[in-house]
């Protein structure tokens, strides 16, 4: 898990545990990875943490051999890291800081790239395994705000399917998921009740969504069930963006 400290992250490590998968809990957040790790563990699951840096080369190769290293290889590969802070700057092509550019495409792009370049050569020793990249519906829908989140999300569902068609011969599969509006925990507590009414109205669903839509998904995409799904990118959004 590359990025699993707190949201669809963390519950997505969760679901996979009770599932019966040995989770490595990757996040900057390295008290935040320990505590989704310690949480699995004491609900009789299995996973450590591990801090790492998604933007810095060595960081992902000490990820993934810790993975290796601590269960014996790499069956599949769940990529959810993004940097929120920058996203709140992100503002349009003509105003924004182009630092909040590049440092969403080292993370959101070249970061999911350099996860995806270590993992590969692991799962294709093992005979093959799952990659499920987060992307989001704002890859597709076009937004006045945030060119640089929906330009890097739209190269991640670009990534997906190029590793689909490179190395799915070989027994690898790589899918995205593109969440719309979910209610984790932060945006529950951070958006006002007519905010959600608004956003509500946007979609062809009777709620919003719940991290447990994502987590469901990702771990259907990982499993035996999802073998024969690659290179897609599955909406999880209640309706919102129909294609």
């Amino acid at each position: 898990m590359a990025g699993a400290a707190t949201g669809l992250g963390a519950d997505s490590a969760h679901r996979l545990a009770r599932e019966g998968a040995r989770i490595v809990v990757g996040d900057i957040d390295g008290d935040g990875a320990k505590r989704t790790a310690d949480t699995i563990t004491a609900s009789g699951g299995d996973a450590i943490a591990v801090q790492f840096d998604i933007a810095d080369d060595d960081s992902v190769r000490s990820l993934v051999s810790t993975a290796v290293t601590s269960y014996g290889g790499l069956d599949a590969v769940h990529v959810n890291a993004g940097d929120m802070v920058s996203v709140r700057r992100d503002t349009d092509v003509v105003d924004i800081d182009l630092d909040v550019w590049d440092r969403t495409v080292a993370v959101n792009l070249r970061g999911h790239m350099l996860v995806t370049r270590h993992c590969v050569p692991e799962l294709v020793a093992r005979g093959g395994g799952a990659i499920v990249y987060t992307s989001s519906i704002a890859s597709f829908t076009g937004e006045p705000q945030r060119p640089a989140y929906s330009a890097t999300k739209a190269g991640i569902n670009a990534l997906a399917r190029h590793v689909a068609s490179r190395w799915g011969r070989d027994g690898i599969r790589a899918n995205a998921v593109t969440p719309g509006l979910i209610l984790t925990d932060e945006i529950r507590n951070g958006l006002p009740a007519e905010r959600l009414d608004a956003m509500l109205a946007r979609t062809r669903s009777t709620r919003l969504g719940h991290p447990g839509d994502v987590s469901g998904m990702v771990a259907y995409l990982m499993s035996d069930e999802g073998a024969w799904i690659n290179g897609q990118v599955v909406n999880i959004d209640g309706g919102t963006v129909l294609r």
